[in-house]
């Protein structure tokens, strides 16, 4: 069902990252750090060039094929009156807005659910704003700020989902291949394209390929970070892991009504150690079962006003996914950390940063 397992790959940039984090643990985001605080300067590097160029190239990229698929770009919320679902209340930022408090956006889930529901298919190219704990600066994955293609379609499932975001990002790699061949040469840089569909292991498959190379992973809602570089680095192509145990705080995804505890849900994992990709998700569209939901999480359903009267009156089933955008120009370029995929990044725990 899965590669042999006999050798992990990683790419030299994740190695290279990781075993500088492993000796000299946040001494090494401070020196990445000291480097990224004259970003003015370092940006006219003919390399941070190349990133940005083969970034735009992926985001048009993206946005041709949704568009030629029929969906419709929407422009997303910066702030908003909802709490981020998902996010404990410590990762959101609030502002006064005219007396009464407003989040800043840290995921847009129920505002594509709403647009999914009127207009059937769509997407946005969204900025998230979370306060990450810290040590979330070690996985060279996490940005407090950073951008995700977030879509959503009505009526689909989360097979359907999944179909979609292979097909994306299949085009987004040979685009960049075929417009950016030059600037990936210069990065040293080999994109290894394999044809979709991409393998789909269960959770519990995922857990089995971390036996089997040599980490017992414990049964929880998450795989950690670093148990997913492992996982990533067991597989020479992306690929997904579907039904995640139910988490209380995950309100908006579906639990399947025929295996309960499990969710309708899906990461894409990169290959080479690059970790996830994307994650999405069968949306929980009913009005009652919601209340429930929010409440076994320790969330007021007070404060979700607007969107639980649109599920009320009546919501369409829907399945989307948000695909983070710096981690896919992490990938495409073959970077070290997130932290390079982006002009002016936000780095848990860290204020100096542009």
């Amino acid at each position: 069902m899965w590669p042999p397992m006999s050798k992990l790959k990683l790419h030299p940039a994740v190695k290279e990252f990781e075993k500088s984090i492993k000796s000299r643990g946040l001494r090494a985001v401070y020196e990445a750090v000291e480097r990224l605080e004259r970003c003015y300067m370092l940006y006219r590097e003919e390399r941070y060039k190349r990133i940005f160029r083969i970034q735009a190239t992926a985001l048009n990229a993206a946005r041709e094929y949704l568009n030629s698929k029929g969906f419709i770009e929407v422009l997303p919320p910066v702030i908003g009156s909802l709490p981020s679902p998902g996010l404990s209340e410590d990762k959101q930022i609030t502002v006064d807005f005219y007396g009464k408090k407003f989040r800043v956006i840290g995921n847009t889930i129920l505002y594509k659910q709403m647009m999914a529901d009127i207009l059937g298919k769509i997407y946005f190219i969204s900025p998230n704003v979370r306060l990450e704990r810290p040590e979330a600066a070690l996985s060279g994955r996490h940005l407090a700020e950073f951008y995700k293609i977030d879509v959503e379609i009505r009526g689909a499932t989360y097979h359907d989902a999944m179909n979609l975001a292979e097909g994306l990002l299949d085009y987004v790699l040979r685009r960049v291949c075929e417009e950016c061949w030059r600037d990936l040469e210069a990065l040293g840089r080999v994109l290894e394209i394999r044809r979709p569909p991409y393998p789909r292991l269960t959770y519990e498959e995922a857990l089995q390929v971390l036996s089997e190379v040599g980490f017992k992973a414990e049964h929880s809602p998450e795989v950690p970070w670093e148990h997913e570089v492992l996982l990533s680095a067991a597989f020479t192509s992306p690929f997904f892991v579907m039904n995640y145990p139910r988490r209380p705080e995950a309100f908006y995804e579906r639990e399947d009504p025929r295996r309960p505890g499990m969710l309708r849900n899906f990461k894409m994992l990169y290959p080479e150690g690059f970790g996830e990709a994307l994650s999405g998700a069968e949306r929980e569209y009913e009005y009652g079962k919601v209340i429930r939901r929010i409440a076994e999480s320790g969330g007021d359903p007070a404060e979700y006003g607007w969107y639980l009267e649109m599920l009320k009156e009546g919501a369409s089933p829907s399945a989307g996914f948000g695909i983070g955008v710096e981690r896919l120009t992490r990938y495409l370029c073959g970077l070290s950390s997130v932290w390079e995929a982006r002009p002016y990044p936000k780095i848990p725990g860290i204020t100096s940063t542009p």
